[in-house]
C-alpha cells in the first residue's frame, strides 16, 4: 500500500467512555449530525459493530482448530468492518478520500479468498445446517448477521438515495455473507468432521 492508498490514522483519544449526551436517545455522527439512536442508519452501523464482535468469536475459535489462515483472514475482514462502520456512521456530504471505507478490491480479496478456499471442499448437494463444531456454528452466525446489515443498507439506500452509502458498501456486505458460509464450510471439514447436511424428511 502506497502513501497515497493510505486512510488517515484515527485522531481520536478515549479517556472517557460515557458522556451522558445520548441519555435522551440521540447519538452523534462522525460530522457532528445529532440522530436518533433507533435511526435505520444507527441499525447500519450498529448491526456492523455486533457483525465484528462475532467474527472475533468465530476468529479465536478458529485459533483453536489451528486454522491460522482462515483466523487471518478473519482479522482482516474484522478491520474492513469497522472501515465500513465509519462510514455508514458519516453522510456522504462529509466523507473525504482519506476517510477509512471498504473499497472494490477489498471485495476483490474476498471473491479470491473464497476461491482458495473452495477448490479444497466437498461438492454440495444439500443445504448444509449450522453445527458441524463451534467454529463452523458462529460463523453461520456471522454469515447470518451479515445478511441482516445488507437487508438494512439496502433499505437505507432505498430510504435515502442521496444520504446512502456508495461505492463498494453493499457489493462488500454482500460478498462477505457467501465468504462467511465457505468459511464455515473450512471450519466444519477442518478438525476431520463432516458437514450436517438438511434432510427434510428428519423433521
Amino acid at each position: 500500500m502506497t502513501d497515497d492508498d493510505r486512510f488517515h490514522d484515527p485522531a481520536l483519544a478515549i479517556n472517557r467512555v460515557y458522556t451522558g449526551k445520548g441519555d435522551a436517545g440521540s447519538t452523534r455522527l462522525v460530522g457532528g449530525q445529532r440522530v436518533s439512536k433507533d435511526d435505520l442508519r444507527i441499525e447500519c452501523y450498529g448491526t456492523v459493530d455486533e457483525l465484528n464482535a462475532a467474527t472475533g468469536a468465530a476468529r479465536l475459535s478458529c485459533i483453536e482448530l489451528g486454522l491460522d489462515d482462515l483466523a487471518a483472514d478473519l482479522l482482516r475482514v474484522q478491520h474492513a468492518l469497522f472501515n465500513l462502520g465509519n462510514t455508514l456512521a458519516t453522510m456522504p456530504a462529509d466523507m473525504v478520500p482519506s476517510m477509512p471505507r471498504v473499497m472494490p478490491k477489498d471485495v476483490e480479496w474476498l471473491e479470491k479468498r473464497m476461491d482458495v478456499a473452495n477448490a479444497d471442499l466437498p461438492g454440495l448437494r444439500s443445504f448444509v445446517l449450522p453445527g458441524g463444531n463451534r467454529a463452523n456454528v458462529e460463523l453461520h452466525l456471522c454469515r447470518t448477521i451479515a445478511r441482516r446489515a445488507e437487508r438494512l443498507c439496502v433499505a437505507l439506500a432505498r430510504r435515502e438515495p442521496d444520504q446512502a452509502p456508495g461505492g463498494a458498501t453493499l457489493p462488500y456486505i454482500n460478498r462477505l455473507s457467501d465468504a462467511f458460509f465457505v468459511w464455515s464450510r473450512v471450519a466444519a471439514v477442518a478438525s476431520g468432521g463432516s458437514e450436517v447436511t438438511w434432510d427434510p424428511n428428519a423433521a
